[in-house]
């Protein structure tokens, strides 16, 4: 059987704005917005998520990612445009596709499949339209209005990963490190820091090909909770001992509860993913 990874991921609470990176046309920086049931939520989309753990391997080792971003000239560079996921993190994390045609004008396309499955990350909190408005006056001509959508909540996402359909496994590994060190989704203007790792974290290792985790997170007074992770546990749908749990909600009722059900309960979220790191490897998983 394969061995699989998922993480469920809830940011702290902090002012997210402009997450979406361009406007829509008008003096307007948009958050994008997602219905469910009578409100509305903010999200952010896979895509930005991804960028940002791109951005964590450049960071670490450029030579070791193939599609590299120059922030000064707002451009993307390929050490190797034909991609290679033997050769590069990038590659063989999240996939590719070189969509062409041959001379004979038939379908010559070389792609990838991302390993890495990320869903959108959704608020914990309706968002109710919160806009900051600025403006400049002065010279004739040179009047500027500007509004921006703001948010202030957490967000939540989860991740997959079968380590085994990976060329090198390892960098199962490395995207846990990732996970915990992501700085900010692509988009953020700077005057809109908006720290993106986890507060909190539930990480899974199973041979179970679904993650069984995903938005078990929510909103209680002005903390979070995770009972529907609880009652999935209880009802013995999730196995406690797959889990590793970390970070603030260790130190909640919640958390009681967890370590009483036989969860691998941490109170930093990087001490949880170590020790999911460390299952990985005693299963055979990773090397190292």
């Amino acid at each position: 059987m394969s061995t699989h990874l998922f993480a469920t991921i809830v940011t702290p609470t902090a002012v997210a704005a402009n997450n979406r990176g361009e406007g829509d046309g008008s003096t307007l920086a948009t958050l994008q917005t997602i219905t469910r049931g009578n409100d509305q939520y903010t999200t952010v989309s896979a895509d930005a998520i991804r960028w940002a753990l791109r951005e964590y391997f450049q960071d670490l080792d450029a030579s070791q990612v193939n599609r590299t971003f120059d922030p000064d000239l707002e451009k993307y560079d390929f050490q190797d445009e034909k991609c290679s996921a033997e050769k590069f993190i990038d590659d063989d994390l999240f996939g590719y596709m070189d969509a062409k045609k041959d001379k004979n004008n038939n379908n010559a396309t070389v792609k990838r499949r991302g390993a890495v499955e990320v869903c959108r990350a959704v608020s914990l909190d309706p968002f109710w339209g919160d806009v900051a408005f600025g403006s400049k006056g002065g010279q004739k001509g040179k009047t500027s209005i500007h509004q921006t959508q703001m948010h202030l909540t957490a967000y939540q996402y989860t991740i997959a990963l079968t380590p085994g359909s990976l060329k090198q496994a390892d960098r199962a590994g490395l995207l846990l490190d990732a996970l915990v060190g992501i700085r900010h989704v692509g988009g953020n203007h700077a005057r809109f820091l908006y720290e993106f790792r986890p507060e909190s974290i539930v990480l899974r290792v199973t041979d179970d090909p679904s993650p069984w985790i995903m938005g078990c997170f929510q909103r209680v007074g002005e903390g979070v909770g995770c009972a529907e992770l609880e009652r999935s546990i209880q009802a013995e749908d999730v196995a406690a001992g797959e889990l590793f749990v970390g970070g603030k909600i260790a130190t909640t009722p919640y958390g009681k509860n967890l370590k009483e059900l036989g969860v691998n309960l941490f109170d930093g979220v990087k001490a949880a993913k170590n020790a999911a790191k460390a299952k990985l490897v005693e299963l055979g998983a990773i090397a190292s």
